[in-house]
């Protein structure tokens, strides 16, 4: 595929087209406490959503993160969010590898903490442009449709009648491509303004309690005879009685032990100029939120005001600059929707998200540290959900503990948390996608 018109609007920048609206808080810096009853590394989703619910059962906690609350992927993701259809997009095989049984658990488990996020929303008032729209997902060759097939039996199992097929003569009713040989809808799927809702849950964690301390990072700790921690950050010293680690895709060496079961990988997104709703709609008709089923995927969905169109993917396994990363999303789309060739990105970024290498979310507690990590892709959800299991775990435990708590956290020999090996899978994936019939169509522009 060649290219030779600049992509770029006038005005284009380097940043979240979320931060427009919702930029990161400048945090205060507010004093550090020299105790308190737990300590959360990370201000993100799953940071935040834990010190919510510890908030709201009378417990009190610091949140600290080494950039600005919310900095991270938090508010740089795609705002897609489902239950077990993000389960199921993880890997096609869990069924084999985990039981079925089991693997129901973990899809009832998965739908259930979609119907609280909804619940969660309404409850604390949290203004973050959610709404219920579905989510289309492309098969790119015809062998992808069973495993769509097998996708949409487990959700129907767990959930009813919430997923169905759709033939490539139909796929046109979804979005304007013939790139797809036919494709799944999950109804129960949804989009959200992600700089919104971190902004929104920081806000209801600290009207119960929490205190965010953006720009302090965590160097390192220790854990007391008594079973407590001491923490040096680069703000000071304090004393916890219970350590969580919700770091994620910026995982650093403070919590080695965590740094070694994740895997950080950049994805990256752009922003079109405003199209118009018209315009988006002709290319994505029920603007739903939207995925592929290629090893290198694609995802992407109309802007909460429908008037731009928001196109993500794995554009580079190496950390490219956003400019240029920006440059290929913007081929990626016009060849996915020949429709808006000529359109402009205005925004390009990136942001990391943490795989484990089994590619399941893990939730648990380790030498004392809790942890909610490894959201492989799609953790609005699945964060948002662990957060809550976390802060149960610290409060004294549920009547039912989470399936995901109960899978082994694995690591590879050897391994450190720098993942030198991306760029050779990055190869493996887009040759599987080729000899899967998938290639940019060469059309000059």
């Amino acid at each position: 595929m060649t290219v030779t018109s600049d992509p770029f609007a006038p005005g284009f920048v380097e940043r979240p087209y979320w931060w427009d609206a919702a930029p990161p808080t400048i945090d205060t810096a507010p004093p550090l406490p020299d105790q308190i009853e737990v300590a959360i590394i990370g201000g993100g989703i799953a940071g935040l959503a834990t010190a919510l619910e510890l908030g709201r059962n009378g417990t009190k906690s610091l949140v600290m993160d080494r950039e600005m609350i919310g900095w991270g992927a938090s508010s740089r993701n795609g705002g897609a969010l489902a239950g077990a259809g993000s389960l199921g997009k993880m890997r096609s095989d869990l069924g084999d590898v985990l039981g079925k049984k089991f693997l129901q658990e973990l899809a009832e488990e998965s739908e259930g903490a979609f119907e609280s996020f909804e619940a969660l929303v309404a409850r604390e008032g949290l203004d973050c442009d959610f709404v219920r729209c579905g989510r289309f997902t492309g098969a790119h060759a015809e062998k992808s449709m069973d495993a769509l097939k097998r996708r949409a039996e487990m959700i129907n199992s767990a959930a009813g009648e919430q997923a169905f097929l759709v033939p490539k003569d139909r796929v046109a009713e979804e979005i304007a491509t013939d790139r797809y040989v036919g494709g799944m809808v999950l109804h129960r799927a949804g989009s959200l303004h992600p700089g919104k809702y971190v902004r929104s849950l920081g806000r209801a964690a600290e009207r119960y309690g929490a205190t965010l301390a953006g720009g302090t990072e965590v160097l390192s700790y220790r854990r007391e005879a008594d079973g407590g921690f001491v923490i040096e950050t680069s703000r000071g010293r304090l004393k916890a009685k219970h350590l969580m680690v919700a770091s994620n895709g910026y995982t650093g060496k403070a919590t080695p032990w965590h740094r070694r079961r994740l895997i950080p990988v950049a994805s990256y997104m752009i922003a079109t100029e405003e199209l118009g709703e018209e315009r988006v709609r002709q290319a994505l008709p029920k603007l739903r939120v939207y995925g592929d089923t290629k090893k290198v995927l694609y995802y992407f969905r109309p802007s909460p005001d429908h008037r731009r169109i928001l196109f993500g993917g794995r554009a580079s396994f190496v950390d490219a600059d956003t400019r240029r990363s920006g440059a290929r999303l913007h081929q990626f789309l016009t060849d996915l929707i020949p429709d808006l060739e000529g359109t402009k990105v205005t925004h390009s970024w990136k942001g990391n998200v943490a795989f484990a290498f089994d590619m399941i979310p893990h939730v648990g507690v380790e030498d004392g540290v809790h942890y909610a990590l490894a959201c492989n892709g799609s953790g609005v959800t699945t964060m948002t959900h662990f957060g809550t299991v976390a802060a149960q775990q610290i409060l004294g435990g549920s009547n039912r503990v989470s399936a995901y708590a109960r899978i082994p956290f694995p690591t590879k020999p050897f391994y450190n948390g720098t993942p030198w090996f991306l760029p050779v899978v990055g190869m493996s994936y887009q040759l599987r996608d080729r000899l899967d019939g998938w290639r940019l169509r060469d059309r000059k522009g």
